[in-house]
């Protein structure tokens, strides 16, 4: 695996003063626990209150103060507060090298090995979410999700565009998007001013033009971006869809403000996870008019990661933490939390809700693949290269970069970093 140097993390600026404010007043009693997430929205927000009111009210007297934040400042937060008496007792993260794999890298995360004995949480999870809890050696952190991620597509609008099926192959994927074109549709849509739902689309395009071997040397290890052609043809096809196929001006607006082009009909396809089922009632859609596929790269691997809530190391009330995680992920938890958060729970005791019809389809698809997962590239990467190379995305898709010029530019950036 290619080693996340130590100084990109300690090169995070000084914590802004509203963020110092909100934390410092996280701590209190020794009943009360301090809980951080990004923020929860539509049923998410919703059902993390009810679970948190669930628990306060089997365990009288205990109090958690729940601090939620956009995406950026939540990971801005956690590296800027990592060692200091700030942290919160439990934090929500994502489990990949460059995300929860740095906090655990810099002491940050408890291993909890003895609570997964004591409490008996090896036998209650599926294997798939294990597999992020425990790639770092010990049990750090509690799963909490295991996204898959997919192309979310309007049924009425591909049939409006003559395309009869999901695509299964790269070529039917093209042949689907100039159809919609031809018929007055957008074929995507992506928000470009969070540089990280645009490289949902590269990392699959990176998927599909190297294969599963060469992706994984090159994003979790320490292949060559300079020298492989696939990495050209990765970033010449992205430069074709930014030119050809997503919705004009996306890189001006956010993905909520992009998503309600999915959810009103204005475009044809959204690159999305399971999180989206719940996205896709909450505003309105008829989910029996959306189906799902996977992005068709051709390596049978699942585009997907996992997030877990993290108990800090140096929190002072392990074991209450422990007790409001163990609720969390019960069948008594997971019952309340449905699929809010996921189509499919990770407590392997839990049968899929139905309710949702978009839950089952997902169910397929996770059954279906058998070549593995490949993560999102701003979870393998350290701070510093995820922002180089959102960077060299960018300038391929406004033009000013020939994607000739990206893998190398990339590869110099990631050798001077050592």
């Amino acid at each position: 695996m290619h080693a996340i140097p130590r100084r990109a993390f300690a090169a995070i600026p000084v914590a802004s003063a509203a963020l110092l404010g909100a934390a410092g007043c996280a701590r209190s009693g020794p009943d009360d626990l301090s809980l951080w997430m990004v923020t929860q929205d539509g049923a998410q927000g919703t059902t993390i209150q009810a679970l948190i009111s669930d628990f306060e009210k089997r365990n009288p007297g205990t109090s958690i103060t729940l601090e939620q934040r956009s995406t950026d400042d939540h990971k801005n937060a956690l590296r800027q507060f990592a060692g200091t008496y700030l942290v919160p007792d439990i934090y929500w993260y994502w489990e990949g090298s460059g995300l929860g794999g740095e906090l655990v890298d810099v002491g940050m995360s408890r291993d909890l090995s003895d609570d997964y004995t004591r409490l008996g949480w090896k036998d209650r999870f599926t294997d798939a979410a294990l597999a992020g809890i425990t790639q770092y050696g010990g049990y750090q952190g509690v799963p909490w999700t295991f996204q898959g991620q997919g192309l979310y597509y309007s049924k009425s609008l591909f049939a409006k565009a003559g395309v009869d099926s999901p695509p299964t192959t790269y070529d039917e994927l093209i042949a689907a998007a100039d159809a919609l074109v031809a018929a007055g549709i957008t074929p995507i849509e992506f928000g470009g001013t969070v540089n990280w739902h645009v490289m949902r689309l590269l990392d699959c395009l990176l998927e599909t033009t190297c294969g599963a071997e060469l992706n994984d040397a090159l994003t979790t290890g320490d292949g060559d971006w300079g020298s492989e052609g696939a990495v050209t043809e990765a970033f010449t096809e992205l430069r074709t869809w930014g030119k050809k196929y997503l919705n004009d001006g996306f890189m001006g607006i956010n993905n909520d403000d992009s998503s309600q082009l999915f959810f009103t009909g204005k475009a044809a396809m959204a690159l999305e996870g399971t999180w989206f089922n719940a996205s896709v009632v909450d505003n309105g859609m008829d989910p029996d008019d959306v189906g799902i596929f996977p992005f068709p790269t051709g390596t049978n691997r699942l585009y997907g990661f996992g997030e877990a809530f993290y108990i800090s190391a140096n929190t002072k009330k392990s074991d209450l933490a422990a007790r409001f995680l163990d609720f969390m992920t019960s069948k008594d938890g997971q019952e309340i939390a449905g699929d809010a958060w996921s189509a499919i729970s990770v407590n392997a005791s839990m049968p899929v809700d139905e309710d949702n019809p978009l839950n089952p389809v997902w169910a397929q698809i996770f059954e279906d693949v058998d070549g593995g997962m490949f993560a999102n590239n701003d979870q393998n990467f350290s701070t510093a290269q995820t922002t180089e190379f959102w960077r060299i995305q960018n300038a391929v898709l406004t033009g000013d970069m020939d994607p000739a010029d990206a893998g190398a530019t990339f590869q110099r950036f990631r050798e001077q970093e050592g």
